[in-house]
């Protein structure tokens, strides 16, 4: 490793290293930026080269990697704790539980001061505004759930783990209770509108879309069968929860933390992963675009990451790549958490311009595999960074972001900042007071369950079960019988459903708009 020096000044701090002073230049900023701590070089950490992200350069996406127990989860709460104080509203994915904390000032202790020193830190314990949330209210938050309309096919798909034909049979369901104005809020909706449509009267309403198997509509229907039975249907339903409350800001201006509780769903990756992809496809549909902005609107941290791309499909990992691509535009900053970079497919990872990789493990040819494509992923460096990257200790990172001009910064070893909130959970019975005290609480705290596609047809069928009994038995023995009319045909056909067609505009009497996932883009 480089040892050349410049010369010292009698009286004055030893200045830095040649090679440390070019990379300290690199981050530089004139303008408003993130702390993330202390140059490493040669061993010894450098306080005077401050290693920074420029604030407007958030909205470019970024990659936050490491082993297990290297300080991914602090180096989250570090900069979320500085984005929140800069006004900046965030959004964090609590997999293991542990991230609470941000919402309560932080204890000192020998550790914490020591580090501060370490990276000359001013540090204050500190709490920051925070709103807690859960899936379908598993856990301890403000439940959060999405209609099965909002949430679309192919999302869908990917929960129940279809294949493409399945898919595409799944897309060919939602295409019909679009156009029939069947709104399909829950599980037991979309179940109905399926049954039906592979019934007798049903199969030949479907005949003019193209079909669909009895065998692909019985997989279909057992999946969601499966799907209840693992006791997922609180995720789906209403009040569909919006997503510009993860937008809001504090009254003091700082931004406010929505924490997502997700251990009590660790078991079900597929269905958090997917529901965080539902989150960010939905703020791409409402958002206006901003182009550059000075700051962010929402640094979003999709924690996980590679529980997304398994097993997915090239069309929706093209529906991703799309969506992270697009939403900068919408002032929208998205940074994905993983172990390695090859957890993300490259055409992901060409998106994420500022990287915080923590230390990586290479005991296994695998593992030296992974290292040896994650050093590929860094610009040129001034270090050896295979055995730099083996070699770093908790809380350390190689850092390279992207300069006030768009342009990658050197790489930087770095001992990263002491987060000031509390580095750990908070108590239960706190975390339940902060969540029943909050405005949101009244708002989505309890299901609702109205009329919907499974009501509608059940009494439709009901009806006409009826109405064939009252039939006189004699007609039935001098005449032919009239071909009854199916089910849907006499919900789209009746004057009820045609008022409340009317009365909801665009969201019944006809198919409703979808993007890129197929979600169903919904009015505010």
């Amino acid at each position: 490793m480089p040892q050349a020096e410049t010369p010292e000044v009698a009286g004055s701090a030893p200045a830095l290293p040649q090679e440390a002073l070019k990379i300290a230049s690199g981050y530089a900023f004139a303008g408003p930026a993130l702390d993330l701590g202390a140059l490493l070089w040669d061993g010894r950490c450098l306080p005077d080269a401050q290693i920074r992200i420029p604030l407007p350069m958030l909205n470019r996406h970024g990659l936050v990697a490491g082993a297990t127990g290297t300080g991914k989860t602090k180096t989250l709460q570090l900069i979320a704790e500085q984005l929140s104080a800069q006004g900046v509203p965030v959004f964090l994915a609590d997999v293991k539980g542990d991230v609470s904390g941000i919402s309560a000032p932080g204890r000192e202790n020998d550790r914490v001061h020591g580090r501060a020193a370490e990276v000359h830190q001013e540090w204050a314990p500190a709490g920051f505004p925070s709103e807690f949330y859960a899936l379908g209210g598993m856990g301890h938050g403000i439940p959060v759930r999405a209609t099965i309309t909002s949430f679309g096919p192919v999302l869908l798909s990917k929960v129940l783990q279809l294949n493409q034909t399945q898919e595409q049979s799944l897309g060919l369901i939602f295409h019909y209770a679009d156009q029939k104005g069947l709104e399909l809020v829950d599980l037991k909706d979309l179940r109905a509108v399926v049954a039906f449509l592979t019934s007798d009267e049903g199969k030949q309403e479907l005949k003019a879309l193209g079909g669909i198997s009895t065998a692909t509509a019985g997989v279909i229907l057992r999946s969601f069968t499966a799907f209840e039975a693992q006791g997922m249907s609180p995720f789906f339903g209403e009040p569909e929860f919006d997503t510009s409350e993860l937008l809001r800001t504090a009254s003091d201006g700082r931004g406010t933390v929505s924490v997502l509780e997700l251990p009590a769903v660790q078991d079900k990756p597929q269905l958090f992963s997917t529901f965080l992809m539902w989150l960010l496809a939905d703020l791409f549909h409402d958002l206006p675009e901003v182009g550059d902005a000075d700051q962010p609107k929402l640094v979003f941290f999709f924690d996980e990451a590679h529980l997304l791309f398994n097993d997915a499909s090239k069309a929706f990992l093209d529906s991703i790549t799309q969506t992270v691509r697009l939403i900068r535009s919408k002032g929208v900053g998205v940074f994905f958490v993983t172990q390695t970079p090859k957890d993300v497919p490259a055409d992901v990872l060409a998106q994420l311009g500022n990287r915080v990789q923590h230390a990586l493990r290479a005991f296994t040819p695998d593992d030296q595999k992974a290292l040896k494509s994650t050093v590929k992923t860094f610009p040129n460096s001034a270090y050896d960074l295979e055995e730099v990257l083996t070699g770093l200790g908790t809380g350390e990172a190689v850092v390279t972001v992207l300069s006030e001009k768009g342009a990658p910064t050197p790489v930087a070893v770095t001992r990263l900042r002491a987060p000031e909130s509390l580095m750990g959970p908070v108590d239960a019975a706190v975390l339940d007071q902060a969540v029943k005290s909050s405005p949101l609480y009244g708002r989505y705290a309890r299901a609702v369950d109205r009329e919907s596609a499974y009501e509608k047809l059940t009494a439709r069928e009901a009806e006409a079960a009826g109405r064939r009994e009252e039939e006189p038995a004699a007609r039935g023995r001098t005449a032919a019988p009239a071909e009854e009319p199916s089910v849907v045909e006499q919900v789209v056909g009746s004057g009820v459903f045609k008022s409340l067609a009317r009365s909801l505009g665009t969201q019944l009497g006809r198919e409703i708009t979808r993007s890129i996932f197929g979600t169903a883009k919904r009015r505010r």
